[in-house]
């Protein structure tokens, strides 16, 4: 059983400048009845390229706590990446950006996020300088579509350790509880599957796409990691033009120009007893 609750992430500063700080207001609940032994570790990574994971900028990193049982909100922020560590070619277009949250060295949430940049003027998306303007390009984080993936960790108790400890996490928890973070995004989407898919010689099979899904389960392989993460790249170009558009920031960009998200790449604990403001028990 986790101990931790993700109740929710609200992104104040957004749609903001490129170079502005990211700002996310994070709220969870710690279930265990004395609170947890030690601190919280959360990190933000920016993806600063399809190509490659070398361009995988680790923001930020801070560990929370003491943490007491109950509700536990503060604010994590962190600067925008350097752009010297991105492909000038890739500043613009749609990318990722994961906040993840460990105990002892142990990832037991990653969050997602789609990111849009794009200019603030009509002319320059369509014809964009050879040398970005950064001051006039901004940021808009789809926050309203998070991509949650939980893990199946040992907490501060043997009784809390899954069956197999330390297992590589091939059943980690993907279902949300109702009350918790995304998991309404979850939901929809696997009801969305379920009215997409047909029939076809025994299985079902999600129409325009290659994979299967078995008993209401995506089962292919670009789709789950491993360790059991989710792969946010695995939307549709509609459905991405389609949230980008609700958003009101302009044409996304397409689809083929998205990245591969390396999605499991491992937690690293924050410096020891750095505690952001904001923290309320």
């Amino acid at each position: 059983m986790s101990m931790i609750s993700m109740l929710g992430v609200t992104v104040p500063n957004n749609p903001a400048p490129f170079k502005s700080d990211y700002e996310f207001e994070i709220t969870f609940e710690c279930l265990q009845e004395e609170g947890l032994e030690q601190d919280i570790d959360w990190k933000l990574t920016y993806v600063g390229s399809a190509q490659s994971n070398q361009y995988d900028i680790d923001l930020e990193e801070v560990s929370v706590g003491p943490v007491p049982q109950g509700i536990n909100k503060f604010v994590f922020t962190s600067p925008a990446p350097p752009l010297e560590k991105i492909p000038t070619d890739e500043i613009l277009g749609v990318t990722v950006i994961l906040l993840s949250g460990s105990y002892k060295n142990s990832e037991f949430v990653r969050i997602g996020y789609y990111v849009n940049n794009e200019y603030d003027d009509e002319e320059l998306n369509n014809q964009p300088p050879a040398t970005p303007i950064l001051d006039r390009i901004r940021r808009n984080i789809l926050a309203e579509k998070p991509r949650v993936t939980r893990f199946a960790i040992k907490w501060d108790s043997e009784a809390s350790a899954p069956a197999e400890f330390p297992p590589e996490q091939p059943d980690a928890d993907l279902v949300a509880d109702e009350e918790e973070y995304g998991a309404e995004e979850l939901a929809e989407e696997l009801e969305a599957e379920k009215a997409e898919a047909v029939e076809t010689d025994g299985k079902m099979e999600v129409e325009g796409a290659e994979g299967e899904i078995e008993n209401g389960v995506d089962v292919e392989e670009d789709e789950m990691s491993e360790d059991g993460s989710v792969d946010i790249e695995g939307e549709s170009e509609d459905d991405l033009e389609e949230d980008l558009e609700e958003e009101g920031e302009g044409e996304p960009m397409d689809a083929d120009e998205m990245m591969d998200v390396d999605m499991d790449k491992p937690a690293v604990p924050g410096p020891s007893g750095a505690k952001p403001e904001g923290m309320v028990h």
